[in-house]
């Protein structure tokens, strides 16, 4: 199994800006907007962006954080830059110096070759190492321009669009992100993290801003981390629980131990 999955989404038509969503019953809708409205006020929305990267930053970036700790991953954003001010510079180093660079990352000797693959990509098909025309797409057209090369999927095209300068309305889903929505029910225990992104985004109101979007991400992720643990989650003082199926069926569990 490739550690980055190779997948395409179709472009959407250039005069619409926003995702195009696939479809969602009422109860879903309802359901995803308290939740979110509920996890607002724990973590008080709206939420500061936490980078401002431009576009190709934020999608180096992102590939270093697959499955490795924030602060590691930033370390190794950080090495980069430093040793190498240009991505250009970046693009005709040896993969043995960007590995070496990079090594606090989870597999570095994966995410090095990818790194130069990705930015050789972006060269040949812009003619420079840009992203900063996703901006003049919309969101369906830039996601998809993004996923047709290869190591780049849907978590990865949304985290760009959102969190760069950019600042497009696209949802990203990490893995706490997808956990909190599966015990809560939002979507079902065998939708894998990338089929998720359309079925999370389409219980969203259409119109949601940029800003929206991401505290909504950011909202699940955080209780992900904070409350929703992987293993053992606090559901005792989860505000969520008298709405989440996981809790309720946790709590007459948690009652019964001595």
């Amino acid at each position: 199994m490739p550690l980055f999955p190779d997948t395409a989404l179709p472009a959407a038509p250039r005069q619409k800006r926003r995702e195009t969503p696939t479809t969602a019953s009422a109860p879903l809708k309802d359901k995803a907007l308290e939740i979110h409205r509920r996890l607002c006020g724990v973590y008080e929305c709206p939420i500061p962006y936490f980078h401002s990267l431009d576009p190709l930053s934020e999608l180096i970036s992102s590939l270093l954080s697959h499955r490795t700790r924030n602060a590691d991953s930033g370390r190794a954003f950080k090495a980069l830059r430093a040793r190498w001010p240009d991505w250009a510079e970046i693009e005709q180093a040896s993969v043995e110096d960007i590995e070496a660079t990079i090594r606090g990352v989870t597999w570095p000797e994966l995410k090095a070759p990818r790194i130069k693959a990705v930015l050789a990509a972006v060269r040949e098909r812009v003619g420079a190492l840009s992203l900063d025309f996703l901006g003049d797409m919309s969101v369906d057209e830039a996601r998809g321009w993004l996923e047709a090369i290869p190591g780049i999927g849907p978590k990865t095209s949304a985290a760009v669009l959102s969190f760069s300068t950019l600042r497009m309305p696209a949802l990203p889903v990490d893995s706490h992100h997808h956990r909190v929505a599966q015990r809560t029910g939002l979507i079902g225990s065998k939708v894998d993290v990338g089929p998720s992104h359309a079925v999370l985004r389409a219980q969203l109101p259409d119109d949601w801003s940029a800003q929206k979007l991401y505290d909504n991400h950011e909202v699940l992720m955080l209780h992900g981390q904070r409350v929703c643990f992987h293993r053992s989650p606090a559901c005792g003082r989860c505000v969520l629980l008298d709405i989440c199926p996981t809790g309720q069926a946790r709590a007459p569990a948690a009652a019964e131990r001595p």
